[in-house]
């Protein structure tokens, strides 16, 4: 799961739609990339046999690290698309989603834990309206509106360790009620990130729970139970299965 690191939001307005150009697909050693050399628009085919074989290279790292963004510097996108600063200040954002009536949720993973919204843009490109929606919570994640629909009842939130529900009315801007925990005991450690989703009827809730270790085998370390698993509830939080 790429992770989002910077402390901006953008916003992408379409304005028209460039078709994909068989020309601008590239196969074998060309395929692979670097930040030096990745241009929006351009296919990479890249196949099992373009790979070297495991064991061929000995074990690398390359770690990230945060700089200061240089004045020229800006997301590259397709022609008829157009990237705009829309909010800067946030303590790493990691998911958004987009409320039926067009409110934007986003989480901030760290810090206090907040789910921050968004609403409008001015002809600048920024937001009409900021708001903290919630506060206090831990890890925040996912993000799902319930039920499915234009007109939604709760926000439902993926804490690292637990699932939990606000009641929502559309266009509310701060919760109105505290967070009532709808599934509790998710296990901890190693990846934090807890996502929801529901299906288009709204009889089954997703929870996506990441792995303790990337490696360990469920069956035999007891850490790595229910990880690495897209896991079943009911809305009201009772488990159903292994999805």
């Amino acid at each position: 799961m790429t992770r989002l690191s910077r402390t901006a939001l953008t916003a992408a307005i379409a304005l028209t739609a460039a078709a994909a150009d068989p020309k601008t697909v590239l196969t074998g050693e060309n395929a692979f990339a670097s930040h030096t050399n990745v241009k929006a628009g351009v296919w990479r085919h890249i196949t099992a046999k373009d790979l070297p074989k495991p064991g061929a290279t000995p074990s690398s790292s390359n770690g990230a690290k945060v700089v200061a963004r240089p004045a020229d510097a800006w997301p590259q996108t397709l022609p008829g698309f157009k990237v705009e600063l829309y909010a800067t200040g946030l303590l790493n954002p990691r998911l958004t989603r987009t409320a039926p009536n067009g409110d934007i949720f986003v989480a901030e993973t760290t810090g206090s834990g907040e789910i921050k919204i968004f609403r409008g843009i001015t002809a600048e490109g920024k937001a009409k309206e900021t708001s903290t929606f919630a506060t206090g919570l831990k890890q925040p994640f996912g993000i799902a509106f319930y039920p499915p629909g234009p007109n939604p009842q709760f926000v439902y939130v993926g804490n690292t360790d637990s699932v939990v529900r606000f009641a929502y009315k559309s266009g509310d801007l701060k919760a109105t009620t505290s967070p009532e925990t709808i599934i509790s005991g998710i296990p901890t450690g190693g990846h934090s990130t807890r996502d929801i989703a529901f299906s288009l009827d709204g009889k089954k809730m997703f929870v996506s729970v990441g792995s303790r270790s990337n490696v360990d085998d469920p069956d035999t370390v007891p850490a790595e139970k229910l990880r690495a698993n897209i896991l079943q509830y009911t809305p009201d939080g009772k488990f159903v299965k292994v999805y």
